[in-house]
């Protein structure tokens, strides 16, 4: 009878171990993965940047969620996401047609025409068999849970506005075929093979990235081609990627009117250039964390103004001293671009080109940049970045 007892038990903690494990294998591959950026920190929330301050440290942040669509800054300071629409839940993590896809899925909840703040209603690990595509005015909310788009198919912004995508976690991003897919609610057309980008984002307007996590992709982790401006990247953390952040379609397509902020966000292990790369347009670099890089940290071409300021570089042992990289021009074409460094704090032998108009601010009449912060206190300004939050719905993040 004891022996009888003995093997129930057994056979009841083995259960309950596989339970936990498969509840618990998402997490666990991303420890592995270094994706999760956990900092420890005993007492009460502390939000230094003014981005997090908006939202963050307040305990009542989920029956409030909408509030977060006032709290970005730079040149995307206009989107607004879903604001105003209704909430829309994800309970399945399924992509299993592309055509009509399943209420309650993913896919479903970024198609329709109305706008939406789409949330999840568990942890869920969501592989897209084919590339995600949104219709205009979509927040995509995973704050209280683990959400992650993986081992399949990335998201593309194609031609619309006012997208907000905070929270996820993005990595093994995948080339995916071409074929019949539903693009808008009453509209169903044929698609070629997609690259293999987390997020690829053409022709669109108002986007906010913030609060993501990303690695690992075929090709980039965002790019931002065509036509495409007024867009803000903000409190991510990219890590295990060769080429990380594209800007600009091509060096024979103008596209001057792109407007890119990219703050607070951290980079580190694994890179090796391209964060970002620039291809004409204005891209404000403020108050980022460059931990590491192989080839070099910002490049780009074709007469792209990049202002870096406040920023932390610190070059990694055995790699590339130098953060900047001009592609394919001789210094009589590229000193006239304007490239300029402003309160960096380099580390570790790490030196900024710079380059054009050291007065570019008297001539500037953009939307007014963010203001940076001291470059000593960007370990502290971006050290929640990234997905890794662990927001529990009564608590601050």
């Amino acid at each position: 009878m004891k022996a009888v007892k003995y093997r129930l038990i057994l056979a009841l903690c083995f259960v309950y171990t596989i339970h936990v494990m498969a509840d618990d294998s998402i997490r666990f591959s991303e420890i592995r993965r270094g994706l999760f950026r956990h900092k420890k920190h005993d007492g009460p929330c502390v939000a230094r940047n003014s981005i997090d301050k908006c939202w963050r440290c307040d305990p009542k942040w989920a029956d409030n969620r909408q509030k977060m669509a006032g709290c970005v800054q730079g040149f995307g300071h206009n989107t607004t996401g879903g604001k105003g629409g209704k909430v829309y839940v994800v309970t399945n993590p399924s992509d299993n047609d592309v055509i009509n896809p399943i209420p309650g899925t993913l896919r479903h909840a970024v198609l329709q025409p109305e706008p939406l703040w789409i949330v999840f209603s568990r942890h869920m690990n969501i592989r897209l068999c084919r590339e995600l595509l949104f219709t205009s005015n979509k927040t995509i909310d995973a704050r209280g849970f683990h959400i992650h788009i993986a081992g399949g198919a990335g998201i593309m912004l194609q031609n619309i506005r006012n997208i907000i995508i905070s929270n996820i976690h993005m990595y093994d991003i995948t080339t995916a075929n071409g074929g019949m897919i539903r693009s808008a609610p009453h509209h169903v057309g044929v698609r070629g093979a997609s690259d293999g980008d987390a997020i690829c984002i053409f022709g669109s307007t108002d986007v906010w990235i913030d609060h993501c996590s990303f690695a690992g992709s075929y090709d980039g982790l965002i790019d931002i081609v065509a036509r495409s401006t007024d867009i803000t990247i903000s409190n991510n953390h990219f890590v295990r990627h060769d080429k990380a952040l594209l800007f600009g379609a091509s060096d024979d397509t103008p596209d001057e009117n792109m407007r890119v902020t990219l703050a607070f966000n951290h980079f580190g292990k694994g890179l090796t250039q391209r964060l970002p790369a620039v291809r004409w347009g204005f891209v404000h670099v403020v108050n980022n964390d460059y931990t590491m890089w192989k080839s070099y940290a910002i490049g780009g071409a074709k007469g792209a103004t990049i202002i870096s300021q406040g920023n932390r570089y610190k070059a990694e042992h055995g790699a590339a001293k130098e953060v900047t990289h001009r592609n394919c021009a001789e210094k009589k074409e590229w000193h006239k671009w304007t490239w300029r460094s402003e309160g960096d704090l380099m580390l570790n032998g790490a030196f900024f080109v710079n380059s054009g108009n050291a007065n570019w601010a008297a001539a500037y009449k953009g939307y007014p940049l963010l203001k940076p912060q001291p470059a000593h206190m960007v370990h502290e300004l971006t050290n929640f970045a990234g997905a890794a939050l662990g927001c529990r719905v009564g608590l601050p993040c």
